[in-house]
Formats: structure tokens, sequence, C-alpha cells
């Protein structure tokens, strides 16, 4: 099965849901969704993702550079609060299945929206999309993490 029909027949069980229980949103957001953005990535981009588990990091690229991934569906993405990630590719997964890349990058570039912010009892700070496309817009080609070159 491919992710963006997946994508599509999950939104339509969160609608029924949320029709049944007004009351709840039904979010995919959370593991789910970032699985589903680890897979969009390391399928569009020069990543191979770890297996299980690792601690800071989801992947790294063929030149051994460490790589955290985050994906949302909603308007902000999360930072770690304990760490600075080498590097830091956040997306946005759109209803359609598509995905738009908001932050591909240093880690220590995207931990300029958070810097100055106390530590949380969760490890993880909110950063708008819009604060990190503008911080992503600053990066050089060469702090990329590259696409695969069918993408």
């Amino acid at each position: 099965m491919e992710i963006h029909e997946a994508v599509k027949q999950m939104l339509k069980i969160v609608e029924a849901l949320h029709t049944v229980y007004p009351k709840k949103r039904f979010t995919l957001d959370g593991r789910l969704v970032g699985d589903l953005g680890e897979i969009l990535v390391e399928n569009h981009y020069e990543i191979n993702l770890y297996e299980g588990q690792e601690k800071h990091h989801d992947g790294e690229t063929p030149d051994g550079k460490r790589v955290q991934i985050k994906a949302t569906m909603k308007d902000t993405l999360s930072f770690p609060a304990d760490h600075i990630p080498h590097y830091y590719l956040g997306i946005k997964i759109h209803k359609d299945g598509r995905f738009t890349e908001i932050f591909n990058g240093l880690g220590t570039t995207a931990w300029e929206a958070v810097k100055n912010r106390a530590p949380t009892k969760t490890n993880l700070h909110s950063i708008s999309i819009t604060a990190l496309s503008k911080l992503n817009s600053a990066v050089k080609d060469e702090d990329r993490i590259l696409r695969r070159a069918n993408n």
C-alpha cells in the first residue's frame, strides 16, 4: 500500500469518529504521523532510517550525517529541549498524503527558534511552521540533506 493512499483512508476513519464523538478531534498526530513522516523522508531524501528507536536521531545519510526527522499534520513541529540534533528535517503531511518540507538543515540553525526558551516537562518545544520556514530559507544548500535522484 502506498503511504498517500493509507493517509486518505485513515483520515476518512478520523472524520467518521469525530462525527459520532464530536467532543474529540481524533487527530493522527503522534507516533503514527511521526512514523509516516520518517518513511516519506526516507523515500524522498538520501537518508537510511535506523532499525527501531535510537536516541536523538532517526537515521543517517550515506556520508554519515545523523538526522532527526519530525512530521506533523498541524501548524507546528516539535524540537527537542534536551539536545540539539546534528541535522533536523521537518515536514508537514497534507490530507492527500503529500508533504511539504518545512525545515532541512543543521540542528543548530533550527535551535535558533527555541534557544531562549525554558526547558519543558516533555523535553519538546513546539515551533510554528512559519518560524521554521523562515529559518529554512536561510539554510545553505551544502547544509541540507539531499533529495533522492528520482524525487
